[in-house]
């Protein structure tokens, strides 16, 4: 298996392992991300693992940010995406993927790579951790729908006149 920038002709392979990640997306907003990414290379970068076969088994999606948990400010290699199909794993792929994804980042002077995994994913997490990456935060994010809120702020419509 070797690893290697994506190549436009691997474009279908690469939403196919999005799609094993991310299986609730709709395909239209896989595509969506996948066009911004590739829009802007400069800060964007997407690396495959290439089987014998020719096909993708497996990819990370890498940026650039100027702040990242644990981490002095920018610029900062980050880890957005790490996908390595199960029959694969184990044998080095995600190593080889992220060993890509330092020396681009290291190229675009960042002096630091970061990363998330969810805290119940602990194979992510325990693959992170193998690779010399080091938790130096847990978060739990929290949401509140507001739209009931609009409703009620909302005026009634008035009747017009006859």
């Amino acid at each position: 298996m070797r690893t290697a920038p994506l190549k436009r002709d691997q474009i279908t392979e690469w939403q196919r392992l999005r799609a094993l990640l991310w299986p609730d997306l709709p395909a239209a907003q896989h595509r969506r991300e996948m066009v911004d990414i590739l829009s802007d290379l400069e800060f964007n970068a997407v690396f495959v693992a290439v089987g014998r076969d020719r096909k993708l088994h497996g990819f990370l999606e890498a940026s650039i940010r100027m702040t990242a948990e644990g981490c002095l400010p920018g610029p900062i290699g980050y880890i957005e995406a790490w996908f390595v199909e199960p029959r694969h794993r184990r044998k080095g792929v995600g190593a080889g993927l992220m060993k890509k994804a330092e020396t681009w980042a290291t190229s675009r002077g960042c002096k630091d790579m970061a990363s998330d995994a969810e805290i119940e994913n602990e194979g992510g997490r325990q693959a992170h951790q193998s690779l010399g990456y080091q938790e130096v935060a847990r978060l739990a994010h929290f949401r509140k729908s507001l739209r009931e809120r609009e409703a009620v702020r909302q005026p009634a419509a008035r009747p017009g006149p006859d």
